[in-house]
């Protein structure tokens, strides 16, 4: 974030005080996760300086943090608009388009920042992985469902195409009615096989599936066999949902925590690694992303959380903890929408896991 608000920064054209009070609230609350009052500062800035395009973009973003990528790419152009060489924009709305699987213009518009030398290598590697990518879409057959889209290769994955569909609604009906909360749209999914997911995703080793606005799940590893393929599509059906329901701010152990114990009922798997251990750490430091843990680790990690979040479930339910996902959406304080909603504090909710 640092070196795109400092790109910002040298490009605003701050014409009043309040105009640049406003503008820098929008970068803070964005860097603070809340997102509608970034949203908001931003939106009262454009109506005082409307041809400033750095506060398209600051609008641009908050709407993409928000995953409503609709509003981002309406910010965006009109952000090209005002200045067609600003790379920033370009290569935002690119990704904005990209999640909205039009690969075709989101390729376009990478190609002319990759062209303006505008971000490096980084930029080239990211525009070859989105061609293999397009090609890859571009050859596979489509299944729909009620509540999810599957996409796959070829006429042999029909079959697990078919399988993951009804996977996915059963597991829609059962993690909605446990929250009282439901995605507000159909959720794309795609099978690949285990090299095509890892060049897509980039995901470390370990990683079972993905979800990034599209269900990704490697059919040809972690999936085949149907409890496997259960749980592992059950765990990134959780994380849509909480997505829709909060879309940043939520702690990692709380949002791995609760996909990986809705997989199923059986969490002997957690209580054995975390028996193991001896001990565990604490959850402050499984707040940030586990991404770069270890096996062993990373294991660890999703034990713990998973056991804390079976906790929280019992103890409060799920509309509360539904309730407290909304709290993060609208920028509440992590430990103060804890216990509004919990009923105890976070480390009295801690301590008791000990227990």
């Amino acid at each position: 974030m640092k070196p795109l608000l400092l790109a910002i920064a040298l490009l605003a054209a701050q014409n009043s005080p309040r105009v640049a009070m406003l503008e820098q609230a929008g970068w803070e609350a964005i860097k603070a996760n809340r997102l509608q009052v970034a949203a908001d500062a931003f939106r009262e800035a454009i109506l005082l300086d409307p041809k400033n395009a750095a506060l398209r973009v600051g609008a641009g973003m908050a709407a993409a943090l928000q995953r409503r990528d609709a509003d981002a790419k309406i910010h965006f152009e009109q952000a090209l608009v005002l200045d067609p060489k600003l790379s920033i924009a370009r290569l935002q709305l690119a990704h904005a388009v990209r999640r909205q699987g039009d690969y075709q213009e989101a390729i376009r518009l990478l190609e002319i920042v990759a062209a303006d030398n505008a971000g490096g290598a980084a930029v080239h590697e990211l525009l070859d992985r989105w061609k293999r990518e397009r090609d890859l879409h571009e050859r596979m057959r489509l299944e729909v469902g009620d509540f999810f889209t599957v996409s796959f290769e070829g006429p042999d994955d029909a079959a697990l195409a078919s399988q993951a569909l009804e996977s996915l609604t059963r597991a829609y009906w059962r993690i909605c009615d446990l929250f009282g909360a439901f995605p507000p749209k159909s959720i794309p999914v795609v099978l690949y096989t285990r090299e095509q997911f890892r060049d897509v995703t980039r995901s470390p080793q370990w990683a079972a599936a993905a979800y990034d606005g599209i269900i990704r799940v490697p059919m040809r590893g972690a999936g085949e066999k149907g409890e496997d393929l259960d749980r592992v599509l059950a765990h990134e059906f959780a994380h849509a949902l909480i997505v829709s329901l909060a879309t940043r701010n939520v702690p990692t152990w709380l949002n791995e925590g609760l996909a990986s114990v809705l997989e199923s009922d059986d969490l002997g798997w957690a209580t054995h690694i975390v028996a193991q251990a001896g001990a565990t750490p604490s959850l402050q430091r499984l707040t940030p992303p586990f991404a770069r843990l270890s096996g062993s680790d990373a294991q660890l990690a999703y034990a713990t959380s998973a056991l804390a979040a079976r906790r929280l479930l019992e103890e409060a339910g799920g509309p509360a903890v539904a309730n407290l996902l909304r709290d993060l959406r609208d920028g509440a304080d992590f430990e103060v929408a804890f216990e509004r909603r919990i009923q105890k504090s976070l480390k009295e909710f801690e301590a008791s896991l000990a227990q």
